[in-house]
């Protein structure tokens, strides 16, 4: 995946063994994982709790569908789950990677309006430079030019705003740049262009991690935050990189103290042991589905492994050893005493 293949056979690059922060190469070199994985790795390599929480579960039950059907593992960790998300976003609904979470997230959104009887509400606003997976909603939305370019026009309704990056006031900034903030009211002009009652919601990566490590102006997220609010608009906040403590929090929703009405995650979620993501929605978009025909099919989307038993066991494990150990604060600390 994103990788020139022909290069790559004529000078593989292979790792066969990992444990704590290092990989072991095939031809004995040991490699520090410096960007844990994937940003997914948060607790280090080859922890016992989590393999043998997964070992466990195998051999107990090693795939039970959830269409129709259910199992403990899921609803415990959804439960668990709760304890560390911000505000009131809980009901997470299980996938299987960052690119599902995000794809699954849209889709939460432009049901969610039509169930409001807002059915016009069909357009969806991304940020330039943003990486949302590559699904065809997230690379919709997405804002990286080569990854877009190859596939057409992807789907129709989508724009962006632009990025926050901006070199030339915030050079050498410590922490939030200071300049920035009125770059979120590029959203009232898509308003004013395409109307509100057209926008079902607004998806930014809180920090953007794929084309640089972009830090939020002082007040743009909450500038979004006011604004979507105003409007009527839905904010997701993308973080599959910057859950389960990336930013010195649980969650950048938590560190900015900002609750956006979805919120995607993966990687961390199970410490890369398992594919998994998930999307935790707000108590009024969950509400909002709870209605019509108690049999009727709620939300009709989902995976063949939404939910899968043994990812549902790498991620308890991995909670449980992140709050032990403190892993979701940690970051904040070092900081702290840097």
């Amino acid at each position: 995946p994103f990788t020139a293949n022909r290069q790559f056979k004529s000078s593989p690059r292979l790792v066969e063994a990992a444990e704590g922060i290092y990989y072991y190469s095939r031809d004995g070199r040991r490699l520090i994982d410096g960007i844990s994985g994937m940003w997914c790795v948060n607790a280090g390599h080859g922890r016992p709790e989590i393999v043998k929480a997964v070992q466990s579960q195998v051999a107990e039950m090693d795939y039970a569908t959830s269409y129709q059907m259910g199992h403990g593992p899921a609803f415990e960790l959804a439960t668990e789950l709760k304890d560390v998300l911000p505000g009131d976003l809980g009901h997470p609904f299980f996938v299987n990677s960052g690119s599902e979470a995000v794809d699954t997230a849209l889709k939460i959104a432009l049901s969610y309006h039509r169930r409001r009887g807002e059915a016009g509400r069909i357009r969806l606003i991304g940020r330039e430079r943003a990486f949302h997976g590559a699904g065809f909603g997230g690379m919709s939305v997405g804002g990286i030019g080569p990854n877009r370019l190859p596939y057409g026009p992807l789907l129709p309704g989508v724009d962006h705003l632009p990025h926050t990056h901006d070199p030339e006031r915030n050079a050498f900034s410590r922490g939030q740049p200071v300049y920035g903030v009125e770059r979120a009211d590029a959203l009232l002009d898509l308003i004013a262009l395409h109307g509100a009652d057209t926008i079902a919601a607004v998806i930014v990566e809180p920090m953007s991690g794929s084309t640089g490590v972009l830090v939020p102006p002082v007040g743009y997220l909450e500038r979004l935050r006011e604004i979507t609010a105003e409007y009527g608009i839905l904010l997701i906040f993308d973080e599959v990189i910057t859950g389960f403590g990336r930013l010195g929090a649980p969650f950048a929703a938590t560190y900015f103290d900002l609750n956006p009405d979805i919120l995607t995650m993966a990687k961390g979620l199970t410490n890369g042991v398992v594919p998994m993501g998930a999307v935790a929605v707000s108590q009024d978009v969950y509400d909002m589905f709870m209605t019509g025909p108690e049999d009727g099919i709620e939300f009709t989307h989902g995976y063949t492994y939404s939910g899968h038993p043994l990812a549902c066991a790498a991620a308890r494990a991995s909670l449980t050893i992140y709050q032990r150990d403190g892993l979701l604060n940690s970051a904040s600390d070092l900081k702290n005493h840097s």
